[in-house]
């Protein structure tokens, strides 16, 4: 079974790095030049300084492009839609330059704006009272906001090309009248702005918004006015807000969502109850994720039955809405088919059976010779199935060639099925029989048969059994579920909820068995993650963790998890718990969480923060090379490279160096490996290096330079080059 992944971001990005370095221009002179390259780049596009990334975002994006559209109709201004992506140096300095100056707010203001971006600089759109949380690098629209709204501008107007920064300006019909991108300067691509204005009519008189009553102001799709109401709401006492509530679901099913979520997840039990009753009858697919949310709060099952029959309602227009009606009904049931009742805190201890043993071919042909000697005894024959599966599943330790144990384990698995249907043809019956004829079955290959007799045996299985058969068997009956889940999802067909308890019943008994592995419980976990199960799914995690402390693919996924639910603080909060207990163990685990959130503080510009998450990282990797140098190389090298490049962007070359010097002294295999970021310590000792020496930091890179002899030249090559 293959690890569910929410893969269209990924593909995403593959594709906009792709696009970015494969498009070439038009060849009649009249389309974009070929952009410069290496540090022309550098000097064409400035990046952002600390304290730039500290202004304030000053161009107003509407949050979707229905608004947009809304907007522009109700104003006659035109849209511009903005792209931009994380790393390419020019749209760096759009995000962290631009869009942060005055004039170029200014020059922008005549249009209506929206910003298109793939990539997530929060972990959360919203905080835990529902308020919204906002891009730090875009400002007032959340990350959800400008990923979904890059889907759109992609599918409408970018002609199967991810290219960024691009600018495009939509009339009132949807036409085009320009779309500039991979210009040489910002000048021009400023002047072309400017004559799109200049160029068509004058709009309508402005529409003047702050004079309106904010009652009145609820029905507007402007951000402008959302904001102003939404502040309104926050600040306002309980009269205020009930009335701003009840004119929101004045306006029907399709109620301000913003609204209803601030009222949903406030202290005030009335309003909440109101606003899923105003959820409980929405009519826009674009409810369905506040929905979702929703039914993660306790609530009366009135209320919450309410809910599941909006989403099955909503449906019938979004396959999202129907399969999380799904998932919040089943994901509550009980198993009718799994009782995990037994291995609820363990399953006790393995006990090998008679097959785990040495010998077994001998032992095999005893018991052949005595279940032919008891012919009226099934269970003799039951028990030669049993070893003989038992000898297919140690053919590939007994042979190096893996084909011919492949053939010797199909043949054996054949004997064992047809020793197992002989026992049940003499009357035998039971979960042991069904195992068998389910895992022969399966590992020769007839997944049918194996997967309607894993379900019979799951269901007779005594509960806390220990055995390797017992665990096997349960797998095999998860992955029937899951299959049948994921053909019914691929196809758009209902499936029934209980297919979903018993899916996660059956792997609630694989965490607790004794013969339950890690990759089991990450399974379950990525399955949880893509059904969008949040909470059950983080449960699940430190389940998993508080047995297999040192899973690196647990750990990977608690560090993912963290950041979305709890952000970089909360990550490295976890992990500081955990360690409250010192284990030399779980160090670099902790190392490898403060790196992260060092990452993330230095996509959102914060380099303060950046620079004591990465000094935790060093801690940690230390007390972990303390028992493990040679593994805790290539981690240091990298946070110590980390450190320089964040000492680089605030003009602090002394410790620039000193952390660069070191990094490399410290691994210089480690010299070509990318970070989290994508940067590697040889690029970063390059662009040091040009730094001094434009400078004139003469003493100090001498320094950079003696530390990269060892290095190879192609390693220390500036990306562009």
């Amino acid at each position: 079974m293959k690890h569910i992944r929410h893969l269209l971001p990924v593909l995403l990005l593959v594709s906009v790095a792709s696009a970015q370095g494969q498009a070439t221009p038009p060849s009649d002179g009249k389309g974009p030049a070929e952009p410069p390259r290496g540090a022309a780049r550098e000097q064409m596009w400035p990046a952002a300084d600390a304290e730039g990334w500290r202004r304030p975002v000053l161009v107003t994006w509407q949050r979707t492009w229905d608004d947009a559209v809304a907007v522009s109709k109700e104003t006659g201004r035109a849209i511009l839609v903005c792209i931009n992506m994380d790393g390419e140096i020019a749209s760096e300095h759009y995000a962290g330059v631009r869009y942060r100056q005055p004039e170029i707010a200014a020059l922008y203001e005549p249009y209506v704006c929206v910003i298109a971006s793939v990539y997530r600089h929060t972990p959360r759109d919203y905080d835990d009272e529902g308020n919204r949380i906002p891009c730090p690098r875009f400002g007032g629209v959340t990350c959800g906001e400008h990923i979904d709204l890059e889907s759109v501008v992609f599918e409408k107007f970018c002609d199967g090309k991810r290219i960024a920064p691009r600018h495009i300006m939509v009339e009132l019909d949807g036409s085009e009248t320009y779309d500039v991108y991979y210009r040489n300067d910002t000048a021009s691509v400023f002047q072309t702005i400017s004559e799109g204005i200049a160029n068509r009519p004058a709009p309508p008189a402005p529409v003047v918004r702050g004079d309106r009553p904010i009652l009145e102001r609820v029905q507007s799709r402007d951000v402008t006015d959302r904001n102003a109401v939404e502040a309104a709401f926050r600040g306002g006492t309980s009269e205020q807000k009930q009335a701003l509530l009840d004119a929101a679901i004045k306006q029907g099913p399709d109620a301000q969502l913003e609204m209803l979520r601030l009222a949903l997840f406030g202290m005030n039990v009335d309003q909440s109850r109101e606003a899923r009753k105003a959820l409980a009858a929405a009519t826009n697919p674009a409810a369905v994720p506040l929905v979702a949310d929703a039914l993660r709060v306790p609530m009366d099952a009135a209320e919450r039955d309410s809910l599941l029959t909006a989403l099955k309602r909503l449906g019938e227009m979004s396959p999202v809405a129907r399969y999380l009606a799904v998932v919040h009904g089943g994901l509550a049931e009980k198993s009718p088919t799994v009782d995990t009742k037994g291995w609820e805190s363990g399953g006790g201890t393995y006990q090998a059976p008679w097959y785990a043993t040495q010998g077994l071919a001998e032992r095999i042909e005893s018991r052949a010779e005595a279940a032919a000697a008891r012919p009226e005894d099934p269970a003799a024959l039951l028990e030669v199935a049993e070893g003989t599966l038992a000898l297919a599943m140690r053919a590939p330790e007994s042979y190096n060639d893996p084909r011919t144990a492949k053939v010797l384990s199909r043949h054996l698995c054949g004997e064992a099925l047809r020793c197992a249907k002989e026992a049940e043809g003499r009357g035998a019956k039971g979960w042991r029989l069904d195992t068998t004829i389910a895992l022969a079955s399966y590992y020769g290959g007839e997944t049918d048969e194996a997967y309607r007799r894993a379900e019979a045996a799951v269901k007779a299985i005594p509960a806390g059994d220990s055995s390797w058969a017992s665990m096997a068997v349960v797998t095999v009956f998860a992955e029937s579920r899951w299959k049948a889940i994921k053909a019914a999802i691929k196809e758009q067909r209902n499936w029934p909820r209980e297919w979903l308890s018993d899916l996660h019943a059956a792997y609630t008994v694989l965490l607790n068995h004794p013969l339950g592995t890690d990759g089991q419980v990450a399974w379950h976990y990525d399955f949880l993650d893509w059904l969008g199960a949040d909470h059950r799914s983080e449960a699940l995690l430190r389940r998993g963790l508080a047995r297999f402390k040192t899973s690196a693919a647990l750990h990977e996924r608690f560090r993912d998890k963290m950041m979305k639910l709890r952000g970089p603080v909360g990550l490295e909060a976890a992990y500081a718990e955990m360690l409250k207990e010192p284990d030399e163990a779980l160090e670099p685990f902790a190392g490898a969480a403060s790196v992260a959130a060092a990452e993330h503080y230095r996509r959102q510009g914060d380099f303060a923060a950046a620079l004591a998450s990465y000094r935790n990282a060093l801690a940690h990797f230390e007390k972990s090379a303390a028992t493990d140098p040679r593994n805790a190389e290539e981690p240091t090298a990298l946070v110590l490279a980390g450190l320089a490049r964040v000492a680089l962007q605030t003009g602090d070359h002394e410790h620039a160096t000193e952390w660069i010097v070191a990094s490399l002294s410290r691994s210089p295999a480690t010299a070509g490996t990318r970070d989290g970021m994508g940067i590697s310590p040889g690029e970063t000792a390059t662009m040091l290096l040009d730094a001094l020496k434009a400078a004139k930091k003469d003493g100090l890179a001498a320094k950079v330079e003696e530390a990269s002899k060892p290095i190879a030249p192609e390693v220390l090559r500036p990306p562009d080059e």
